[in-house]
């Protein structure tokens, strides 16, 4: 099975809620009553198709092959103001970060951060009213009741953001496996060519006193991804929940530092700029290989107002130094 098969960010399902049973039209008899009032009861609510955040979950692969996610109709109301059964809610267990859009018009119809966090997505329909609620000085018997409101149908789309503290944000093959294998945990697929990471991987990364924070290596970015090159837009929506950016050039870089700095916040710019409301911070990766007079010349051609610093994580240069910045900037977010 090839690498990131079982990570999927992207599902389109068709919801449809339950239908409302329909009210009750009875009238009461029994062994002493040959006409009676009316006792019809109303009918059940249908069943809601409701969302729900779930910690124990980070892709949405259980919903891939189910497309038609179906709620139960709500029972009929009965005699003796006996109301229906409420349709079976259908719940549907996501990952935090999901975002569940109407896939007609796009429109954003809830979001999932927390664990436990219910919204009820496509509501079931309502009970009709038994004929017991139309009774009236003027109609003492009536013989009708309401039918059950219809479920709605609808098809949306759910899409996963990765939440992380954390996010790395660089060119194929600048390094962003790598240093997430040594900070965290986590055991991301490296090797020496572009493109080795195809999905989001995460890491708890360890820090002083027992704290820790998420990172989150999102997969490289090239000139044009805005616009859809390369792996394009769809991991560049992860970097939108993440609280701090960390941008990682490799100090062998055939650019200057500040060029592939400038071209990698342009195609953030490009695909939101709300982005740029983000704090940054700019690491030099595979520092090792320079010496101190070549690392102060380049400290010299650095981009200007973004704090930064030279790191090797194959050598663990600086790597403590670089979680402080990181815990100051996510706490001062």
């Amino acid at each position: 099975m090839a690498q990131g098969s079982n990570f999927v960010d992207y599902v389109k399902v068709c919801c449809r809620s339950g239908h409302g049973g329909a009210g009750s039209a009875h009238l009461h008899r029994d062994k002493t009553t040959m006409k009676g009032g009316p006792d019809g009861g109303d009918g059940g609510r249908g069943g809601h198709i409701i969302l729900k955040g779930s910690s124990q979950h980070w892709t949405l692969l259980h919903l891939k092959y189910r497309k038609h996610i179906i709620a139960a109709p709500g029972g009929c109301g009965s005699s003796a103001l006996c109301t229906g059964a409420t349709g079976k809610d259908e719940i549907l267990e996501v990952p935090l970060g999901t975002v569940a859009k109407d896939a007609e018009t796009g429109e954003i119809l809830c979001e999932i951060t927390e664990d436990g966090q219910t919204v009820i997505l496509t509501p079931g329909g309502k009970g009709g009213l038994g004929n017991n609620n139309f009774k009236s000085p003027t109609q003492q018997t009536p013989r009708f009741a309401q039918p059950g409101m219809p479920g709605i149908e609808q098809w949306v789309i759910l899409e996963l953001k990765v939440l992380a503290d954390v996010g790395l944000v660089g060119f194929p093959n600048a390094g962003k496996s790598t240093l997430l294998s040594v900070v965290s945990a986590a055991k991301p697929e490296i090797a020496n060519y572009p493109f080795t990471t195809l999905v989001p991987n995460l890491g708890i990364v360890s820090y002083r006193d027992s704290k820790s924070f998420v990172m989150a290596d999102i997969p490289g970015i090239i000139e044009g991804a805005s616009k859809g090159k390369g792996l394009g837009i769809r991991f560049l929506r992860h970097i939108e929940r993440n609280s701090v950016l960390l941008f990682l050039v490799p100090a062998d870089t055939d650019r200057t530092i500040e060029e592939e700095y400038n071209i990698l916040l342009n195609e953030l710019t490009l695909y939101n700029k709300e982005l740029l409301t983000k704090p940054r911070l700019l690491a030099v990766s595979k520092s090792d290989m320079l010496d101190q007079e070549l690392e102060d010349e380049m400290k010299a051609q650095l981009p200007q107002g973004i704090p930064s610093i030279f790191i090797s994580s194959v050598a663990g240069k600086n790597i403590l130094q670089l979680k402080d910045m990181l815990w100051k900037a996510i706490n001062e977010d």
